[in-house]
């Protein structure tokens, strides 16, 4: 066996060095790490806990063509229209055909989807997709499964410190790529500050401890892992971490940014004060048959669109904005009193102990939401590899504009984008030369907001007046 290497060590006290640095540590961040450390040493950095970014919140689930009557092609008409025809087919098509790949991965890692009665995938229907495609685990604590499964990898790779393969969802369905195996090492609740550039090129970070630290990493590749900046809205489905670090970091130095104007609203986060703000409520809620009302009762999505409440998110946070705008701001209600609440407790257990928490009893009342900023579809803009557009510095995850959403996200895309393209990222980093390099697929002519009829908009809008 090949002698074991540390993947950090320390150059004049002051700087860490590393051959890939990987910054941020959701489902994006922490298979870059593991596919990384395949052959290259790497130092995973993140600002909090490993466990403190927004895939653990995750509760929809994860899509992927894995029936016999799906198909990835299928996968991919749907992203492609509920972003409203402003995504990139290449990158939708690695998407969605890497995705079932993907998913073995994480289930080689632990995760453990939850299963039908005859032993097959339990494949749930959620908005804009045209068939039953979303895998859940624990029934609505899908992001908190895959986290729990990745962050044991990602610490048990950090204490043994052999290749072994723990990529596990590779490109081409999980083995590694070769050569003698790298490292991985871990930085905790610690701050991204700044990126280094020398030359034009990006050759690191400057890092901000907890207890005001200051450290410098030189590596010769950079993994940005750092998600959205929902914390930027006054409501908001995101963690307390969620501030755009990334994307600032990466602006500063000089990477191109991209469809920024893009963010995705939940339609349905808890209007209640207190601790249980802007919970989200899945909408796996919906695809089980709730439905949306106004405040004197009356259903309002289905003269806007024939999917009613499952229209893609768009559409549904619009016209619940539109509605409470004529009932002078108050939240419109989740009516999800026809599941039942013995079906609604035991297919969402997390869910049915927050709302009850709240003082709702849904089984029998319904529930007071709002829409709530949830998902950047923009972000750094980005190859299929991952490369932005400055050399040395690659980017995954949700501050990353990979193209797969265009404007507006398909209802439970964004953990198998960090799968897909977390794994992408940290290949083509573990490679990276000292080279030139450069994002080949130019940005589209124009970058505005689409046309009302693109996006399928409600138009004059839902009222609930008589």
């Amino acid at each position: 066996m090949a002698a074991q290497r540390t993947a950090v060590h320390t150059e004049r006290r002051s700087e860490l060095r590393a051959e890939v640095l990987v910054i941020g540590s959701g489902i994006a961040g922490l298979t870059a790490a593991l596919r990384a450390a395949q052959r290259a040493d790497v130092l995973l950095v993140t600002k909090g806990a490993l466990a403190d970014g927004a895939t653990r919140r995750a509760q929809g689930g994860i899509a992927g063509a894995l029936d016999p009557a799906d198909s990835p092609a299928a996968h991919a008409r749907d992203t492609l229209a509920a972003g409203a025809g402003l995504g990139d087919p290449e990158a939708v098509r690695v998407l969605c055909e890497e995705g079932p790949a993907a998913i073995a991965g994480l289930i080689a890692h632990g995760v453990r989807f939850d299963r039908a009665d005859d032993g097959s995938h339990a494949l749930c229907l959620e908005g804009a997709h045209d068939r039953p495609r979303i895998l859940h685990a624990g029934g609505d604590a899908t992001g908190r499964a895959i986290d729990d499964a990745l962050v044991q990898a990602v610490r048990e790779r950090s204490q043994h410190g052999s290749a072994d393969g723990a990529g596990g969802a590779g490109r081409a369905g999980g083995t590694g790529t070769g050569g003698a195996g790298g490292s991985l090492a871990l930085l905790e609740h610690t701050a991204l500050v700044d990126l280094r550039l020398e030359h034009g090129r990006v050759v690191g970070a400057e890092l901000l401890g907890a207890d005001g630290t200051r450290r410098r990493v030189r590596a010769r590749a950079t993994v940005l892992a750092t998600g959205g900046a929902g914390q930027l809205f006054s409501r908001t489905t995101n963690p307390a971490v969620a501030t755009g670090d990334g994307l600032a970091a990466a602006w500063r130095a000089g990477a191109v940014l991209e469809d920024l104007e893009f963010f995705q609203f939940h339609p349905t986060a808890l209007a209640v004060p207190g601790r249980y703000a802007s919970f989200l409520l899945s909408e796996a809620v919906r695809g089980e048959g709730a439905l949306l009302r106004c405040e004197r009762g009356r259903r309002f999505l289905p003269g806007l669109d024939p999917r009613g409440e499952l229209a893609p998110r768009d559409l549904v946070a619009r016209a619940i904005a539109q509605v409470m705008a004529t009932q002078e701001g108050r939240p419109v209600l989740l009516d999800a009193t026809g599941i039942g609440a013995g079906r609604l407790r035991r297919r969402f257990p997390t869910l049915d102990g927050v709302v009850r928490a709240a003082g709702i009893d849904w089984g029998r009342e319904p529930v007071p939401v709002t829409p709530a900023a949830h998902y950047g579809m923009g972000g750094i803009r980005t190859d299929l590899e991952g490369r932005t557009t400055l050399p040395g510095l690659y980017a995954a995850g949700e501050c990353a504009r990979t193209g797969v959403h265009g404007a507006n996200r398909l209802a439970s895309n964004s953990l198998l984008e960090g799968a897909v393209f977390g794994t992408r990222a940290g290949a083509a980093a573990a490679r990276a030369q000292v080279s030139p390099q450069r994002v080949d697929r130019a940005p589209r002519a124009a970058v505005g907001l689409p046309r009302r009829a693109e996006t399928g908009s409600p138009g004059p809008g839902p009222s609930c007046r008589s």
